[in-house]
């Protein structure tokens, strides 16, 4: 089916297929130019209304074919109101024909996608030669619009390559050339361009350091209290006065960081940020009063709202990423909560009486066990994750000795070291996780 030519005019026609019918509201020489050259269907209508409905038709129905040409006989102002509800490039070229609009209007027209304006009294070759220029003018633009979107393409490609390049390089220590090469092989493989795959890199990348730093937050939330019911037993006061401070600016950091990743936003990921920052600030002022076994108690009450809040948000930040790498980097994560938990309630039983804590243990470290076994047996494994994994099962034993006699003060002592001893090779281990090709490439 021949493309139509659209007339656009302040009082409608009404739609008319026959060219002489339609035709009629043109002045002389543009009527004349469109029937000699077989223009033919003519719709006329009082808008450019169907536009947007282009290529897109409605269920059962044939696609709607784009003008072949738009000729306006409107005023300039009406013109713009209409073009304004449009993108660049047009899908055909428009043409004004009437009275001059003035410079600025003209101007604004032509940044709309305008092909030309043209004086309603030309003979039919002069409207005939207008209407071709205005062709060329237009399929001119569309090319320069291809064009630029190509270039911008490419360069997007580049900032994505050299990010990923830079993820590459600092997390494995490889030179420059080392890490395209990389990348390069990873598109061949995966039939994919450079830049695609340099994406997913950067994407992973960022996804898997949000899920560290979320599982970080778990583990602070435990940790606070475990060094404020340190201090209050007398168990290294002043080091663990010191740490405390450190871990509420690591809490700090790590929100500050969060709140810092449009990229990862969505809605559940967004209100579980909410619900850690909201719960962070509970805690905060549970922990700046003096403490006293019952402001412990309502501090650790505080701390377990974090830790429900940040456990949450990790697993949205898990399930986000969507990547299966990703997984053991949360479960790694977790594994310094428990440690600092299983500290926690030990010296909190013996602090605040509470024998009932000491209940909470056993599915601690029975969670523990079994986390500990499975990253021993996954196929995501480097010589530094295995030689840290090693140190891990030597220090959980020592745990696991202290927590026998956490009512005495070498009891308490041991606990408060081999926690932040097992504290420190995890989060090495989840960083080892976090910057592993199989989870960056995967």
């Amino acid at each position: 089916m021949t493309a139509p030519t659209l007339v656009i005019c302040a009082v409608s026609a009404g739609v008319a297929t026959p060219a002489e019918e339609a035709a009629a509201v043109l002045p002389n020489g543009w009527r004349e130019a469109l029937l000699a050259a077989g223009a033919g269907p003519i719709e006329v209508a009082e808008s450019l209304d169907r536009l947007p409905q282009l290529g897109a038709p409605a269920p059962s129905q044939a696609p709607t074919q784009a003008p072949r040409q738009v000729l306006a006989l409107i005023c300039a102002d009406a013109l713009v109101a209409a073009l304004r509800q449009h993108h660049v490039p047009l899908p055909c070229p428009v043409s004004l024909i009437g009275a001059p609009p003035a410079p600025a209007l003209l101007a604004e027209l032509l940044a709309l996608g305008l092909s030309g304006w043209w004086p309603a009294e030309l003979d039919a070759a002069s409207a005939a030669a207008a209407l071709a220029l205005d062709r060329a003018r237009w399929q001119r633009e569309c090319a320069l619009h291809d064009e630029l979107q190509r270039a911008r393409g490419q360069l997007d490609e580049r900032k994505w390559v050299d990010r990923a390049k830079g993820v590459l390089m600092s997390a494995r220590g490889m030179g420059e050339d080392e890490a395209f090469r990389l990348l390069r092989g990873a598109a061949m493989h995966a039939n994919l361009r450079v830049g695609e795959v340099s994406r997913s890199v950067t994407e992973a990348a960022r996804w898997a350091e949000a899920i560290n730093r979320a599982g970080q937050l778990r583990m602070l939330s435990q940790r606070l209290v475990k060094l404020a019911a340190q201090r209050l037993a007398g168990v290294d006061a002043r080091r663990a006065r010191a740490l405390q401070d450190a871990s509420a600016e690591r809490a700090m950091e790590n929100l500050l960081h969060l709140a810092s990743l449009p990229a990862l936003a969505g809605p559940p990921v967004d209100a579980g940020l909410l619900a850690v920052q909201q719960a962070w600030a509970t805690l905060q002022q549970a922990l700046a009063v003096r403490q006293s076994p019952a402001a412990l108690r309502q501090a650790d009450a505080c701390a377990d709202t974090l830790l429900a809040a940040a456990e949450a948000l990790a697993a949205q930040l898990e399930a986000g990423g969507a990547r299966s790498g990703l997984h053991i980097v949360n479960l790694c994560g977790r594994q310094r909560m428990r440690v600092q938990r299983l500290t926690k309630d030990a010296l909190l039983a013996e602090l605040l009486g509470e024998p009932a804590r000491l209940d909470t243990l056993t599915p601690l470290m029975d969670g523990f066990e079994a986390t500990l076994r499975e990253l021993e047996q996954a196929p995501l494994s480097s010589p530094e994750i295995r030689e840290a994994l090693v140190q891990a099962r030597d220090e959980w034993l020592r745990l696991l000795r202290g927590l026998r006699g956490p009512g005495s003060a070498e009891g308490r002592s041991a606990l408060a070291r081999s926690s932040e001893a097992l504290l420190d090779i995890f989060d090495r281990l989840t960083g080892s996780y976090e910057r592993s090709l199989q989870v960056i490439m995967g």
